[in-house]
């Protein structure tokens, strides 16, 4: 007899979301249903604003991708204009675009993800001189791994849990069957969680040098940027090098060597592996490192096919929402698309608790809308962004700054290049990603150095003629994926505006078609080992990144409370 497992709401991400999933009489799942929970009205709020103000409200989509939205509604403007800002603004914005990167990747390894493969209450009980040793085959020189320092670590944690609590690593599934990690690694691990949370301050003042504060920098503008002072000051320019060197220090001898021994001790867990999810993979070129060179390239790869990468067009790119609480069911193309809402709400039926009990909860409708996520479609299909698909297109492809870290780890690891396309993949493919920006995104700074010394111009001027309509586009790599951001100017203010976010296209419904998003479709066939403790499912969606903000956002410009929401602590759901 199947069952219903609804985890609300999934934490450790950004935003609201809730996963409810149907399994066997063997625990496997045979449905899955992701549902956003919070409406985005930021389209609605940008109509009949000046498109100059576009990316200072796109920024509040999200207090995590501030940088991302921010560039991105300044870049549509620019697009919509005809703007060709400046190189040295072009090269500013690669180089505030690499602090978020390096500051986004690592924090969602180890704040978020990485407590769905390392064990804290293990970590307790490990030998700190044989954890330093068993650093070593993972680095040559580890980093926070000496003796000393991890019996500190260990004693730090140790009196959390004398006290009755582990504060931060509280409510965690412990000793769940499908953790792999020895104590010894536990503990490596843990140390550089901790780490972590003081370099994601100094990565935070990175994009501050440039950006006047973080999050929700201040100095781009439609034609550039505004931090002129900042650029011509050498010391400000030797403060961001150096901050760079201190975060590329950290993923290299922390975040790679750890995501090394995660891959070797998961290689076999089959909660991670060989689950794509999506196996249309969709990635847009980023990182613009001089006048004519990129870091990424452009690319779609269908069916998990890496024979051929097939080339971008965006003509094909649609937005539907025959699943999603809005009016308009029609598949549109984001400059023709509506947000207006159509809230159906849930029923009531049966779950499992966290005691493993049968309640009572709310369920969503399979045959109706079940959430605010729209479903984005690439020629009818959908696609998984992020990350995996932005490595493995540009692997295809033969990057060599890519093909040289992929390579790399694959040997260091032993596993072969297949074990990319699954929920391991997409956690090593994160790293990866930041070890690639680590290694060569200053090629970016010594090629605005070298232009500043003959060119100083920050700034493209520009009209805009009210008389004329505009059209135009940002479309990128960010974090989590592919962002696009598309907007139609009338009258010389905004007629429409779409953003198309990462977590829109991975954690889409179904659409008209009955075709899963990939949060989804990577959640069918897993067996989950025990159903009041569904660890198997978080791992995976955290592996995403989700960004539900981004995806769904609403807000209020009086100030006024658009609803209230709460959270059953007494185990109704799980």
């Amino acid at each position: 007899m199947s069952k219903r497992i609804v985890v609300d709401p999934v934490t450790r991400i950004e935003g609201h979301l809730r996963v409810e999933v149907v399994v066997d009489d063997n625990n496997v799942v045979t449905e899955a249903y992701s549902t956003a929970t919070l409406w985005r009205g930021i389209e609605k709020i940008l109509k009949g604003r000046d498109p100059r103000d576009a990316g200072f409200f796109t920024q509040r989509i999200c207090g995590v991708c501030t940088f991302s939205h921010y560039k991105a509604g300044i870049v549509a403007v620019e697009d919509a204009l005809g703007i060709a800002p400046p190189l040295n603004a072009v090269l500013t914005r690669t180089l505030m675009n690499a602090a978020l990167f390096l500051h986004d990747h690592p924090v969602h390894f180890y704040q978020l993800h990485a407590l769905d493969f390392v064990d804290i209450v293990s970590a307790l009980s490990a030998d700190p001189r044989r954890a330093s040793d068993e650093a070593f085959k993972y680095a040559d020189t580890p980093y926070a791994c000496g003796a000393d320092h991890l019996k500190g670590v260990k004693e730090r944690v140790a009196a959390f849990a004398k006290k009755g609590a582990l504060g931060p690593f509280a409510n965690g599934y412990w000793s769940h069957p499908t953790y792999h990690l020895t104590p010894e690694q536990n503990l490596i691990a843990l140390s550089h969680y901790l780490e972590c949370l003081r370099i994601q301050r100094t990565v935070a003042q990175m994009m501050a040098i440039f950006g006047s504060k973080q999050p929700h920098p201040q100095s781009l503008s439609v034609g550039g940027v505004t931090c002129v002072m900042d650029l011509l000051d050498p010391a400000r320019l030797g403060e961001y090098l150096v901050k760079f060197q201190e975060i590329a220090d950290f993923i290299n001898r922390a975040y790679y060597p750890d995501l090394v021994m995660a891959g070797k001790a998961y290689a076999k867990e089959p909660s991670v592996v060989g689950d794509v999810g999506t196996p249309n993979l969709f990635t847009v070129k980023e990182f613009q490192l001089g006048a004519n060179e990129w870091l990424f390239d452009s690319g779609i790869i269908l069916n998990g096919d890496i024979s051929k990468v097939h080339e971008v067009d965006e003509n094909k790119i649609t937005e539907e929402a025959t699943r999603s609480w809005y009016k308009n069911d029609a598949a549109l193309h984001p400059y023709e698309g509506e947000t207006d809402p159509n809230y159906t709400g849930f029923k009531e039926g049966d779950t499992i608790d966290g005691n493993g009990k049968n309640v009572k909860a709310p369920l969503i409708d399979e045959k109706g809308k079940y959430s605010w996520i729209k479903a984005p479609r690439y020629d009818g299909m959908p696609m998984q962004v992020g990350p995996l698909a932005n490595i493995v297109v540009n692997y295809v492809k033969g990057n060599e700054k890519v093909g040289k870290v992929v390579e790399g780890f694959l040997k260091d690891t032993g596993l072969p290049v297949g074990a990319v396309f699954s929920t391991l993949g997409r956690t090593a493919c994160r790293m990866i990603e930041a070890k690639v920006i680590a290694d060569n995104a200053l090629a970016a700074f010594n090629n605005l150095v070298a232009n500043l010394k003959v060119d100083q111009s920050t700034y493209a001027p520009y009209t805009i003629d009210k008389n004329r309509e505009y059209r135009g586009r940002y479309i990128g790599h960010v974090p989590r994926g592919t962002l696009s951001h598309w907007v139609r100017i009338k009258n010389g203010v905004i007629e429409n505006y779409q953003a198309i976010v990462p977590s829109t296209w991975n954690a889409s419904p179904k659409d008209a078609r009955n075709q899963r998003g990939s949060y989804e479709e990577c959640l069918i066939g897993l067996k989950i080992a025990d159903l009041s403790k569904p660890l198997e499912i978080i791992r995976k969606i955290h592996s995403y990144d989700p960004c539900i903000a981004c995806a769904v956002h609403v807000m209020d410009a009086r100030g006024a409370e658009l609803g209230s929401h709460k959270v059953a602590l007494d185990g109704a759901v799980c």
